[in-house]
């Protein structure tokens, strides 16, 4: 299977692969605070690129439960000058974190080559046609609500049933707008407006998500519901848990996995991989 990026074509045929998350954010749920400053950032993504991540995601915006909004501006200033660092010495495939279409726009010209819209294109109008042109690869999530309100009660008749049809909608808005489905990645955002129960159903569901035999990103990187099932109630210890999943999706064909550990996560997916 191959995605198609901006910079380059991703092989997720036969090896799977890592997106390492690099948040610029003060108040991301993870690591918030810990590299919101270009020089923590840029250490911080060549520790990533040296455990084997094939993709950098920078975030400018904290998407945790409850998290209020930033200015295009102010995440621009946060993510622009970490993308110019980390294209200046690696050539390997960047992410930029962002629903925003300027955000978009500017991290393009930057040297980002994937769009990570949590929003799955529909919070700005405009994000489809500053991709549309640029070849770059996007990153369809589906969310239900906002990060400020989308865990107040989440709600499905059938989750399973309507992320594949949310997805299925993108596919086709976005194919007619002029966007080639190589290029697209789905995310059934986990976490992102769910119960334990809807993010379970969607784990066991995983190879039947996305539509047309498009890659799947698989995001559970210490999120709070693994607090739900262990005694993890630390984000930085739900590593364990995190990779447990990683390598059961690895099991079940899944082939990307945005994590915040890239060496425990790579383990985890060869461990997989040899056993299969």
């Amino acid at each position: 299977m191959i995605w198609k990026t901006k910079r380059r074509n991703l092989d997720l045929g036969t090896r799977a692969q890592v997106m390492g998350i690099l948040n610029t954010t003060p108040d991301s749920f993870s690591d918030g605070g810990k590299f919101d400053a270009p020089s923590a950032a840029l250490k911080h993504a060549r520790k990533m690129i040296s455990e084997g991540t094939a993709i950098i995601d920078i975030g400018g915006e904290s998407t945790r439960p409850g998290a209020l909004p930033v200015s295009a501006d102010e995440e621009i200033r946060r993510t622009i000058p970490v993308i110019r660092a980390i294209r200046a010495e690696w050539d390997g495939l960047i992410s930029i974190d962002t629903t925003k279409a300027a955000v978009a726009g500017e991290a393009l010209a930057a040297g980002a080559d994937i769009i990570n819209d949590v929003s799955g294109l529909t919070a700005d109008p405009g994000m489809a046609a500053i991709c549309a042109p640029t070849g770059c690869g996007i990153v369809v999530m589906h969310m239900q609500g906002t990060p400020a309100d989308m865990q107040d009660s989440p709600s499905y008749s059938d989750v399973v049933g309507e992320v594949r049809s949310f997805f299925q909608e993108r596919l086709e808005t976005l194919t007619a707008l002029g966007i080639d489905p190589a290029r697209l990645c789905f995310d059934p955002g986990i976490g992102f407006g769910k119960t334990l129960e809807h993010n379970l159903a969607l784990i066991r569901a995983l190879p039947t998500l996305a539509p047309l035999g498009r890659p799947l990103l698989l995001g559970i990187s210490r999120k709070s519901f693994l607090s739900k099932i262990t005694a993890a109630s630390e984000p930085s210890e739900r590593d364990a848990p995190t990779c447990a999943i990683t390598a059961l999706a690895r099991r079940q064909g899944i082939m990307l996995h945005r994590v915040h550990d890239v060496k425990a996560n790579l383990a985890a997916l060869h461990v997989a991989e040899a056993i299969e």
